[in-house]
């Protein structure tokens, strides 16, 4: 296993961990135990993505494009983004709703 990424917390960590995985790497997040040693401050510098040996390069490729803060979507199965799209109809609904409890009166 090598390091991919120093993170600053053990957040970051997870979220680059996350990142990789999402894009088809293995990744690992090391330095659980030691964020407590601080107390409620978060520990810096312990928290480390670990990514197996022939998956270094990528993991590091991907790294850099995480840290310019590229936005490269995974491709999903389906192309809809059905969250957005039930939050609309919610949203729509609870609108017509509140006009009819108005009118009510």
């Amino acid at each position: 296993m090598q390091i991919a990424y120093r993170a600053r917390d053990i957040t970051e960590a997870h979220i680059v961990a996350g990142y990789l995985n999402a894009h088809g790497l293995d990744a690992h997040v090391g330095g659980h135990y030691l964020q407590g040693a601080m107390g409620e401050i978060g520990a810096a510098g312990f928290s480390n993505v670990h990514v197996e040996d022939e998956d270094l390069y990528r993991a590091r490729e991907l790294v850099q494009e995480y840290e310019a803060g590229g936005n490269t979507a995974v491709a999903s199965d389906k192309g809809d983004d059905k969250p957005d799209f039930y939050a609309r109809w919610f949203l729509l609904a609870l609108a017509i709703i509140g006009v009819l409890l108005i009118n009510i009166d």
